[in-house]
């Protein structure tokens, strides 16, 4: 009797080690109180024998034996290839560096009272009084 094995389906995140590839398996579920989708990303090493996969590749893994300290599974298949956009040098525009624009100072009006125009004030309020001695 042969035993079924676990498969998910996940996105390849790095492709950058010989023969492993990590990928992101997303799963969500309600929480029991609160009702709430929560999303739960984990992320698994698996086993790539002929370095196929590319970042952003949808890919199935299937469970396996321990292959090393952190694999125990295998890329199974690829679903989809990511696209990837291919831009020659010619078609990129290049824009004209900005100059750096060097702040003016900026000159406001700020009105000051000092002593002087508080005693006029003042003097105007009150009418001058005469003494005469």
């Amino acid at each position: 009797m042969e035993k079924k094995r676990k498969t998910r389906l996940g996105r390849v995140l790095s492709n950058k080690m010989d023969k492993t590839v990590v990928v992101a398996i997303e799963t969500s579920r309600h929480h029991p109180l609160y009702k709430k989708a929560i999303r739960k990303i984990s992320k698994y090493k698996a086993h790539d024998e002929k370095n196929e996969c590319e970042l952003g590749d949808m890919v199935r893994l299937i469970e396996t034996r321990p292959l090393s300290k952190e694999k125990r599974w295998k890329v199974a298949e690829i679903i989809t290839k990511a696209e990837v956009l291919e831009v020659k040098p010619e078609e990129i525009e290049v824009q004209p560096e900005k100059e750096e624009v060097q702040p003016e100072k900026i000159e406001t009006k700020i009105e000051v009272e000092t002593e002087d125009k508080a005693e006029e004030e003042v003097a105007e309020e009150k009418p001058e009084e005469t003494t005469q001695n």
